[in-house]
């Protein structure tokens, strides 16, 4: 029998289920049957008349040996190193299952479990309201592959295993998790402040990208990020807490050298008529919009960033390059302005066949014509909010929460109650799920 990995099973069932064949087909080859609970006892089958012949089957019940439930309720009782709290889970409940001897309660409260507990681990623990203006998506978990994951798992002994490789590998949560381990137990709010910031790295993909550049706002810091090193870092300046940075991904596909500003409509009134700011009309003789020129007093300095998204959020250069000496640089309308964006966006179009040089662009910008340059391959941009990071030996630094954005994702997690709201608790059996 040739034994393939869980992530090969899962994409090959996650491949099934998109094209509708996932629930109307078993699994074949290493199908893990014997973990599969029949319909109905031979003989005792029930003949349901379907009004359509091709819709797909009730995915069906799994059950679980007894390493299996050990492995998960250990797993569970072990989960605050996760930065997780193990009541959420409801340990009591999954052993009072156990200590029942029925294979089915047992077996719908493990897997009950273990779905809630893998949508944690993957996906974060805090959903909803409490995620404040954060639009990344995290794609690393769906029903399809949570199933499929948990067929494997239970095929091959391997509860402990799958539920680790759903943990974020990036080493800044490795850190993270460190600090919480050295972390003094009477000191809740440096405990809160790990645990919180755990959960956010929890709300990225597991996977960011061989190449990408991370922009954390409380930290005012850009860095381009190469198979897993830092290879340049910039400050920056995000926007002010009247003009929030939404936190988002988006692809950036290349840079404008002296660039216009388009100037959006939420900005217009502070600019309308001023010197060095052109109104574009329509044929009518409206303005449709205005915009500001290429030269030395544009917002957005020589250059920008191309990195479509609804939010119109992208990094530039700027005009005001003194603010990057500044301690605190939340200062603008909510695009990134970065340090040295110019020798960034240098290297980038230095990799691969783009048909530019250094000396290419200093023509350009001596050109002082706005020009359009496409990198070889686009790469994520990440901006982020995390307000602690961790150094690999545990040392923390904490940054400003210039947004005041950790009070509800500590409240979320449990740590915070506010006044007036009571933090419910689970009751026996019962498991407390994260906001939809």
């Amino acid at each position: 029998m040739k034994l393939i990995s869980f992530k090969q099973f899962a994409s090959a069932i996650a491949l099934a289920g998109a094209s509708g064949a996932l629930a109307a087909q078993p699994v074949t080859g290493d199908a893990p049957e014997a973990h599969v609970a029949p319909h109905a006892a031979p003989g005792q089958q029930e003949i349901a008349v379907m009004d359509d012949p091709l819709a797909a089957e009730a995915p069906r019940a799994l059950v679980w040996q007894e390493a299996d439930v050990e492995a998960l309720s250990a797993f569970i009782d072990g989960v605050a190193a996760e930065g997780l709290d193990p009541a959420d889970y409801d340990p009591e409940g999954l052993r009072s299952a156990i200590a029942s001897g029925d294979t089915n309660a047992i077996s719908e409260a493990a897997t009950e479990r273990f779905n809630t507990l893998s949508s944690d681990l993957a996906l974060g623990h805090v959903r909803g309201k409490a995620r404040v203006d954060w639009h990344i998506e995290d794609p690393d978990l769906n029903q399809d592959r949570q199933r499929a994951l948990l067929e494997w798992a239970l095929y091959h002994g391997s509860i402990t295993k799958v539920l680790n490789e759903l943990l974020p590998q990036h080493p800044q949560y490795q850190s993270l998790k460190t600090a919480l381990a050295k972390a003094d137990p009477a000191d809740s709010d440096t405990i809160a402040a790990i645990r919180l910031n755990m959960d956010r790295w929890r709300w990225l993909p597991a996977d960011l990208g061989d190449r990408y550049i991370i922009v954390n706002v409380p930290a005012y810091t850009a860095a381009l990020v190469e198979n897993g090193e830092t290879t340049s870092r910039h400050r920056a300046v995000a926007g002010a807490v009247k003009t929030p940075t939404p936190q988002l991904m988006a692809k950036a596909t290349g840079v404008t050298f002296n660039p216009y500003w388009y100037v959006p409509k939420s900005i217009e009134p502070e600019v309308r008529g001023k010197a060095g700011f052109e109104a574009v009309k329509d044929e009518d003789g409206s303005i449709k919009y205005w915009r500001q020129p290429p030269g030395p007093n544009n917002s957005l300095g020589r250059v920008k960033f191309t990195m479509y998204n609804e939010h119109l959020i992208y990094l530039h250069d700027t005009n005001a390059r003194s603010l990057f000496n500044a301690e605190e640089r939340a200062r603008s309308h909510g695009c990134i302005r970065t340090e040295n964006i110019l020798g960034l966006a240098t290297m980038l179009l230095g990799q691969g066949d783009t048909g530019w040089d250094a000396a290419k662009t200093v023509e350009v910008l001596n050109s002082g014509k706005e020009t359009p340059a496409s990198f070889a391959e686009p790469l994520p941009v990440y901006i982020v909010y995390f307000s602690v990071a961790a150094a690999t030996d545990g040392r923390i630094v904490n940054y400003d929460d210039i947004y005041s954005r950790d009070k509800p994702v500590r409240q979320a997690l449990g740590d915070w109650p506010v006044k007036g709201q009571k933090v419910r608790e689970a009751k026996a059996g019962e498991i407390l799920k994260p906001a939809a």
